[in-house]
């Protein structure tokens, strides 16, 4: 039913910059809280950030609070994650998701999933 597609991952040094996209089809994009969650290799998929349907809440997870920004643009179906002052512990593979209307830092609650996009960075 909704399909993301996530673009703008790469490898890039500590300290520098990334910025992450998260197209969404689909008719219903602005009804859907909209989370970034990761993977480090060995490690389980985490809670990354989320915002909700309107914009107007974000939140995060304390190791990236201050250096990271979601944001969201409905006319576009498109959420968005600004990443500053990249460290070496940040390297994953970054996931877009969706969940029905639910604020909710439970991977287990969010419906759809992107196939990800790889974010390397180097010492």
């Amino acid at each position: 039913q909704v399909q993301l597609v996530e673009s703008g991952g790469g490898l890039v040094q500590a300290g520098g910059s990334l910025r992450l996209s998260c197209a969404a089809s689909g008719r219903t994009f602005s009804n859907y809280v909209m989370g970034w969650f990761r993977q480090a290799p060995g490690k389980e998929r985490e809670f990354v950030a989320h915002i909700s349907p309107n914009g107007g809440r974000t939140y995060y997870t304390d190791s990236v609070k201050g250096r990271f920004t979601i944001s969201r643009d409905n006319a576009k179906n498109t959420v968005y994650l600004q990443m500053n002052s990249l460290k070496p512990e940040d390297t994953a593979v970054y996931y877009c998701a969706a969940a029905d209307r639910v604020l909710t830092t439970d991977l287990r609650r969010y419906d759809y999933w992107g196939q990800g996009t790889q974010v390397t960075v180097s010492s």
